[in-house]
């Protein structure tokens, strides 16, 4: 296999993505590829991915090797450590065989990512994940246990601008099938209004159906500064000890923002805000909420997403995979149907207009006469 092109590289998949063109060779520092990372890498359309770690190690079935694979985006996998400073940006190397070619030197060995190989190591994440699920159920477990302040109520809300109480509020996570699901829900979008509420990047998710984000909250590592300059009002995340790294972002940028310190995600947050400032309903789009999802984010556990969720429930709806739930196409058949169904009245009105009755004896007594009949 030949490949050339030009070498973008970012120990950070999600940062390197923004800067990604057509045709690409996207060099990353990726282990277990998770499926968002791999359609963000699918939708620029590069030549290929070159990885300085396990694509795929088998510790679970990790979903992104295989999107890859789908999409024809063939994946090299680099064991030497130093590989990333022997790259300098938008310089063009080549692929041959097992080689990794810069400015004429051979600088590196790669390994093919077969399909058959992506197949094995997916079987084998299936046959570890009951060890996986143990480990999982332990952290989280002992995690509730920290952040049990989450139920309880000892953490502080921010006072903010955006009134919620009495309304619904949308809250979305840039994950999986996020477009699909917006897509789905459109028109309960357009018609109820509700409180629009973007965690992170899920506010360019919604900027990119034309909506104008009410609130921006997380810690602003996957937003653009686009979408924070349109939000109407930004929440920075903050660690339980203060420190809120992305609140620099937004003070460069000349914005204003509240600060939510909380233990847990940027989203279990955004959906205990919607319940403390009293929403009627909260409607959740994209959100982590099984282990794969978590496994995927390099979380261990999901005490607070559990916790939140237990307290936020009853006015809580997933509306994760809702695409799902009717994917059917219309049918030229049915367009038939209904212009049938509309005819019939319309032709009985026809039939029993007097008028209508005299021009139709005219026709048939001229159709007798022009053929003798």
């Amino acid at each position: 296999m030949y490949i050339k092109g030009v070498a973008k590289k970012d120990r950070k998949t999600k940062n390197l993505v923004t800067r990604l063109n057509p045709n690409d060779i996207a060099i990353i520092c990726h282990r277990d590829l998770d499926e968002m990372a791999a359609l963000s890498l699918a939708d620029k359309k590069v030549a290929c991915v070159i990885n300085t770690e396990k694509t795929i190690s088998g510790r679970y079935p990790n979903r992104g090797p295989a999107v890859l694979m789908e999409n024809n985006i063939p994946i090299f996998e680099v064991e030497d450590a130093n590989f990333f400073d022997k790259i300098v940006e938008e310089e063009t190397i080549e692929i041959d065989g097992d080689k990794i070619i810069y400015q004429g030197n051979i600088i590196a060995k790669c390994t093919y990512i077969s399909h058959s190989k992506i197949e094995e190591l997916i079987k084998l994440g299936y046959d570890n994940i009951e060890d996986e699920l143990d480990k999982f159920i332990e952290n989280t477990l002992d995690y509730a246990k920290k952040e049990k302040s989450l139920v309880t109520g000892k953490v502080n809300i921010p006072e903010i601008e955006t009134k919620i109480e009495g309304k619904h509020v949308l809250v979305v996570v840039r994950g999986k099938d996020y477009r699909e699901d917006l897509m789905a829900i459109k028109s309960y979008i357009d018609e109820v209004k509700p409180i629009l509420v973007g965690v992170d990047g899920g506010g360019d998710a919604l900027l990119e159906f034309g909506y104008v984000p009410d609130i921006i909250i997380g810690d602003m590592d996957s937003v653009s500064d686009n979408c924070l300059l349109q939000a109407k009002e930004i929440i920075v995340h903050a660690y339980s000890d203060g420190r809120a790294p992305g609140l620099d972002r937004v003070k460069e940028l000349g914005l204003n923002s509240k600060i939510f310190i909380s233990p847990g995600t940027s989203e279990d947050i955004a959906l205990l805000l919607a319940y403390e400032k009293k929403a009627d309903l909260v409607v959740a789009v994209g959100t982590h909420s099984n282990m794969i999802d978590f496994l995927e984010k390099g979380r261990p556990g999901m005490a607070s997403t559990f916790l939140v969720r237990l307290k936020v429930g009853g006015i809580l709806v997933d509306a994760k995979g809702v695409n799902k739930l009717y994917n059917s196409t219309f049918k030229t058949k049915y367009l038939w149907f209904i212009l049938g169904a509309a005819l019939i009245p319309i032709i009985i009105l026809i039939l029993i207009n007097p008028l209508t009755k005299y021009l139709l004896t005219l026709l048939k007594i001229k159709i007798r006469l022009l053929f003798n009949l």
